[in-house]
């Protein structure tokens, strides 16, 4: 299967990034490398990018899609998490722009070896990469209060305790071992129920899985400051979110930087003397246009944040 995914608000990150010849930028969701090429085409003669994904396939494709930048990119498969030291192992270093795009490639969600789609049947793997614990040990082994938890948390399911026993009940006569198994099981439990109209039923379950393998809240956390810290003075950090806890996070992070006083507000008087980090760009997230989400229908919860480190 080629990897081929429509990069998600392509000129807005472009527009923020503002990336210059011989400036250096990071890509710590690399992909397909669709986003990558709009970078590395406005950076030449000796601009240089680094590109991340946990995915070696995308790794893979990426050094297809991207061998006429060959001389100007350093492909790393690893966790964007680990930002600080593979920026130390690549000696890259002098960094004027950070893009996260948190977003499921389309390469991703079609291949039936990850189980990352509610259509079809294949196993309930749902990891990036290796070394995490699968949809489906997720789905047989935790408790019922943590699936639920997880359903609400992540996916924002309305039914999600309703769901998370379904599946408690259906684990005991078989294991659940297959996305279409699953399906089924939540197909019970909207049996009787008004599904939703934009989406299917089954994939804010299967988003909020995705999040709990991958521990894809745990790792923004933790990139976020990193990337900061990593960046120069004058250097932009842009993010696209795809869900509304992910977008709080950001949210949250970039006000916190940007502020001027962080003294707990029982204090009248401002003693931290904390000096603001982060100039935020987007007063308020963007979002893809009406052509956009037409083109590219699982763009429409997408929202872009972008800040420019000031110190």
């Amino acid at each position: 299967m080629n990897f081929k995914h429509t990069p998600v608000l392509s000129a807005e990150v472009i527009t923020y990034l503002n990336p210059q010849p011989n400036k250096n930028f990071i890509d710590c969701t690399l992909g397909g490398g669709g986003h990558a090429a709009e970078i590395l085409k406005l950076t030449g003669p000796k601009g240089k990018l680094l590109g991340i994904d946990l995915d070696p396939k995308a790794i893979k494709a990426s050094q297809e899609n991207l061998k006429k930048y060959k001389e100007r990119i350093i492909l790393v498969n690893d966790n964007y998490k680990n930002l600080k030291n593979i920026c130390y192992d690549s000696g890259f270093n002098q960094i004027d722009g950070i893009l996260l795009d948190l977003g499921l490639s389309s390469f991703e969600l079609q291949d039936q070896e990850r189980g990352f789609s509610f259509k079809g049947s294949s196993c309930l793997d749902m990891r990036f990469g290796d070394g995490h614990k699968t949809a489906a040990q997720i789905i047989n082994n935790y408790r019922e209060e943590d699936l639920a938890r997880i359903f609400k948390n992540y996916g924002e399911e309305k039914f999600a305790r309703q769901i998370a026993r379904e599946i408690v009940k259906e684990r005991k006569m078989q294991r659940i071992i297959t996305t279409d198994q699953l399906v089924n099981v939540i197909e019970r439990v909207y049996r009787n129920k008004i599904k939703p109209k934009r989406i299917h039923f089954a994939t804010k379950v299967f988003q909020a899985l995705r999040i709990e393998v991958n521990d894809e809240i745990n790792n923004l956390r933790t990139i976020l400051p990193v990337a900061l810290d990593s960046l120069k003075k004058g250097g932009r950090i842009v993010v696209i979110s795809f869900h509304s806890l992910e977008d709080r996070i950001v949210k949250n992070f970039f006000r916190d930087e940007a502020k001027t006083c962080i003294c707990p507000p029982k204090i009248p008087v401002c003693q931290c003397n904390h000096q603001p980090s982060l100039k935020i760009l987007t007063k308020k997230p963007i979002s893809p246009g009406l052509s956009e989400i037409r083109i590219n229908p699982r763009s429409r919860s997408a929202k872009l944040r972008a800040a420019i480190k000031i110190i």
